[in-house]
């Protein structure tokens, strides 16, 4: 996983736009406007997550004057989502700067969802809201619930739990691992 020099192999697609920038300029950051004009319509869910993420991420590894939002990349080639026109960039990364997690988590907060400990707590705060008559996604698309919200956003930090272990070389608890990176530079590209 972690090999020379404390970096970590990842591979991520990114667009003919990025590509044209990260060869002009050396590094790119992703912005706001990007997700919005990406996501359109659905938007407003991806804001909410990326939104959570950004702020608790920098306490990982500190975001970067420019970045707003995080480029994912994978470690594994098959995870990465190569539709559309671009590049799938192999990276050469330092360890110190990828934010390291469970894709399977990433994807529970994408989907507004509690993280447990474990399946039977995750499935007892589910019942407890259904016995309420809510659910998480209409929980945190609304204005209203406020105690549930930070429940579940509190849960969220769970994201981090893998950050040393992975870091380490060591993958035994994750199901597949995914990372956010503050920007994308031209030197941590593998030029093959």
């Amino acid at each position: 996983m972690a090999d020379r020099c404390n970096t970590i192999r990842l591979y991520s697609f990114q667009t003919d736009v990025v590509y044209q920038v990260l060869k002009r300029d050396g590094v790119c950051y992703s912005k706001e406007e990007y997700v919005r004009k990406k996501y359109k319509e659905s938007a407003k869910v991806f804001i909410n997550a990326y939104g959570w993420f950004v702020k608790e991420a920098q306490y990982i590894v500190p975001k970067p004057e420019g970045a707003e939002y995080p480029y994912w990349a994978f470690t594994d080639l098959y995870n990465v989502d190569q539709t559309g026109d671009g590049h799938v960039l192999t990276l050469d990364v330092p360890i110190g700067e990828a934010i390291l997690f469970d894709m399977f988590d990433w994807t529970k907060i994408m989907q507004m969802h509690y993280i447990g400990e474990n399946e039977s707590e995750e499935s007892a705060f589910s019942e407890e809201l259904k016995n309420m008559g809510m659910n998480e996604f209409q929980i945190m698309t609304s204005n209203f619930y406020p105690e549930q919200k930070a429940r579940i956003q509190e849960s969220w930090n769970r994201l981090f739990n893998h950050q040393q272990a992975i870091e380490a070389g060591d993958n035994s608890g994750v199901h597949s691992v995914q990372a956010g990176l503050w920007c994308i530079k031209d030197e941590w590209i593998v030029k093959e």
